[in-house]
């Protein structure tokens, strides 16, 4: 297994994701992945076999994709890769508020909605994991990206491991705060089957961040995994961030925002498949 040094270099690579096996966009919703519920059987067998396209078109991919380093540059001692939809960079390596070491960058990729068969990117995402997680990681030593994919254990593994993630989140259009809220609301509850007092507490100071708050284009917004029941926000239009906005004390919320980019149902299929791109690199 590669130890730390692995993260030294940019690994994370957005591969293009086919037309045909990009996950169907709620035009009205920022986030809000595949989950509402079914109410026809013709309407259940059509979204299985959107789902089986999905896969087969993602391990098709990877059949043929073999692990290499992203384009990058370099401006004085930072390194940079580029997530290619969008031509946002992300600095490979990251300090962030409340973090006990830098962060490296293992995968991006962008959210897109669709407008009349038109795809508006909205935002770059990069996710940022402490560089000591491959050791948490070693039952998936020599796995293919394509299985990496779709292991549902190694999501829940990463995200209940005792180390620091981050995912950067880079606005490429302006948006209402409170539309981005909604969407991103309803993609958390919808993932928590009943909400407790606590979880109710945790979304109503995450509302209060963006709630009356214009997100221009180039904001960025970090959402920071301490451990698995404390997650910082942190909003900034003017680089990296100095400090946290909120901090949010809810497993289920934390879990279920995790699951919103990582889970099955991904809002970014094309950051999911590069973070299991980057995961098979350093596995490997």
């Amino acid at each position: 297994m590669q130890g730390v040094g692995a993260f030294s270099s940019p690994m994370c690579v957005s591969p293009s994701i086919p037309s045909s096996a990009r996950s169907p966009c709620n035009p009205c919703n920022i986030f809000l992945g595949a989950r509402n519920s079914i109410s026809t059987p013709n309407q259940s067998q059509s979204l299985k076999k959107r789902h089986q396209s999905f896969s087969l078109a993602l391990r098709r991919e990877y059949t043929r994709f073999t692990a290499k380093a992203a384009a990058s540059s370099c401006s004085g001692s930072e390194s940079y890769a580029e997530e290619p939809a969008t031509g946002v960079k992300f600095q490979t390596s990251l300090t962030l508020p409340g973090c006990s070491t830098s962060l490296s960058l293992v995968g991006t990729g962008y959210r897109e909605k669709v407008f009349a068969i038109i795809g508006v990117k909205v935002y770059a995402a990069g996710l940022y994991v402490n560089p000591s997680i491959s050791s948490k990681l070693s039952a998936w030593k020599g796995k293919l990206a394509a299985d990496i994919l779709e292991d549902r254990s190694l999501v829940n593994s990463i995200f209940h491991a005792p180390l620091e993630k981050s995912l950067q989140i880079v606005l490429v259009r302006d948006v209402d705060g409170k539309t981005f809220w909604d969407a991103l609301d309803d993609a958390i509850s919808s993932r928590i089957k009943s909400l407790t007092p606590v979880d109710q507490s945790a979304l109503s100071t995450f509302r209060s961040i963006f709630q009356g708050r214009p997100l221009t284009k180039g904001t960025f917004i970090f959402l920071t995994w301490l451990e698995s029941s404390k997650m910082l926000v942190s909003v900034s239009s003017d680089g990296l961030p100095s400090g946290a906005d909120a901090t949010i004390e809810s497993e289920s919320v934390t879990f279920a925002l995790f699951d919103v980019f990582l889970g099955d149902a991904s809002v970014s299929p094309s950051l999911k498949a590069s973070v299991a791109n980057g995961l098979a690199a350093i596995l490997n």
